[in-house]
């Protein structure tokens, strides 16, 4: 019988290591290796020598087109932005992990989904964190009348597992996955090797019984999701939780989704009786007046157009070298546009600070908002107001150029349906028909300074 090999386990980055060191090899993080027992390696299994003279045959392989087509029947979460994110629901059998900031409404979401899922199926709430009387208190707050979700109050993973062997719901959600403990392993709660074995044992049950399972996971400081990165892989959807927590409004995004597109997004409103569906969430972000340095651009997250605000600030610096702060767009590119206007329009901005923000704190990381984000600069450079009723879509090259942006039609038809009477975009789109059709005035340009000027309505470059 082989003997147990002692091996090293960062509790930080998952590193394993025959030998103690106070520093780990791989992340640098002090103190964090943990000894655990692993049964030696026999060598494996040894194979026979295959016989020639028997032709070999596939044992447990099957060929691609003989696999019978199974529809998959999803269940729906009860908030239609929560299933858009989703990809249309909840595949059965399927693991979902849902992270976000402390106090960000996880839990409210999922409490809320199921309370309204138990109406129509079994679903099982384990409450890893908070006591049983808590999460009732939260869900009168939120659902109030009579409901079949069954609550479990738990941190031991045998007897969570036992429960769900047990009661086999339809659905389960695990509140959250740090907070889970193995008994079998010396590690504390929260550890790299716990969520490791917690988030595997209950994926081998999920699968094995087409257990819909929830899974919260919390957020280091820097933002990313805690626990070894093995668990993002483990999972079939990843969702981020994101807005401010002192905000009423919450945006849901879909990082990895193997039943449904990638980069959806959901907004809420958090209200006094929980989240709220954002039924236009365009609204959210736009100013009601218009001021200098102020540009409106429609952003596109997956299948949705959003129409959004974006605040640009020139000012005269009284530094040496100039701040350039970016919220909501990449630095990196706030100082490419930049760049670009100085070196084509002959504007002296290598002596201004520039600061720039995208309404509402949400995210634009497509170029398609290049061309909002230098008129909103020039604007505020000039001390000008765009016309009301208008709208920039396109990307910026370094010649100057503008280049044409995927899924214009649809952004056009969210800026007409706002009530948008003016659009500039890159030259050869060949949507004149349909911006008739939309009553928007469609005004194409070559280059960047062609476009601000028919968006300002006056020549905004520096004679040289």
């Amino acid at each position: 019988m082989p003997k147990s090999a002692v091996v090293f386990h960062c509790q930080v980055c998952g590193a394993q290591s025959r030998q103690f060191f106070g520093r780990c090899p791989e992340c640098g993080s002090w103190n964090s290796l943990v000894e655990q027992s692993q049964p030696a390696n026999d060598g494996g299994r040894r194979r026979r020598a295959p016989d020639a003279d028997r032709p070999s045959t596939p044992k447990r392989s099957t060929a691609m087109a003989s696999l019978e087509d199974q529809p998959i029947r999803r269940l729906p979460t009860g908030s239609g932005e929560f299933d858009r994110v989703l990809g249309g629901g909840l595949v059965p059998g399927s693991l979902v992990l849902v992270g976000g900031d402390p106090g960000i409404g996880k839990s409210t979401l999922l409490l809320q989904s199921a309370s309204t899922m138990a109406a129509q199926t079994s679903v099982l709430y384990v409450s890893a964190e908070e006591s049983a009387q808590q999460v009732k208190l939260r869900w009168q707050r939120l659902a109030g009348g009579p409901s079949d979700l069954q609550l479990l109050a738990e941190t031991d993973l045998e007897l969570v597992l036992e429960e769900l062997e047990a009661l086999r719901p339809a659905v389960a959600i695990i509140d959250s996955i740090q907070a889970l403990h193995d008994a079998n392993l010396p590690s504390a709660p929260g550890s790299v090797g716990q969520v490791r074995e917690c988030a595997a044992a209950l994926q081998r049950l999920a699968k094995r019984q087409t257990t819909a399972l929830l899974l919260v996971g919390h957020v280091t400081k820097e933002g990313m999701l805690a626990g070894p990165k093995v668990l993002e892989h483990l999972v079939d959807a990843v969702l981020t939780f994101e807005g401010d927590r002192f905000a009423s409004h919450r945006l849901l995004r879909a990082v990895k989704n193997r039943f449904g597109a990638t980069h959806e997004l959901g907004l809420f409103e958090m209200q006094a009786q929980g989240l709220e569906e954002v039924s236009n969430p365009s609204e959210l972000f736009l100013s009601e007046t218009r001021a200098s340095g102020v540009a409106t651009i429609v952003a596109c997250e997956g299948s949705r157009s959003l129409v959004v605000d974006l605040q640009a600030l020139v000012n005269v610096t009284s530094y040496a070298s100039p701040r350039r702060t970016a919220t909501g767009i990449g630095t990196n590119r706030l100082h490419q546009i930049l760049a670009v206007l100085e070196k084509h329009m002959g504007l002296p901005l290598s002596r201004f600070d520039c600061y720039l923000a995208v309404a509402g704190g949400l995210e634009v990381e497509e170029p398609a908002a290049d061309l909002g984000v230098a008129a909103a600069v020039v604007a505020s450079f000039r001390d000008l107001t765009l016309p009301p009723g208008t709208v920039l879509v396109g990307e910026l090259g370094l010649g100057g150029q503008l280049r044409p942006v995927g899924q214009l039609e649809l952004r056009l038809q969210e800026a007409a349906r706002l009530g948008f009477r003016r659009a500039v975009v890159p030259r050869g789109s060949g949507l004149g028909a349909l911006a008739s059709g939309l009553d928007l005035a469609l005004l194409e340009a070559d280059g960047v300074t062609e476009a601000l000027v028919l968006a300002l309505g006056e020549d905004v470059t520096d004679q040289k």
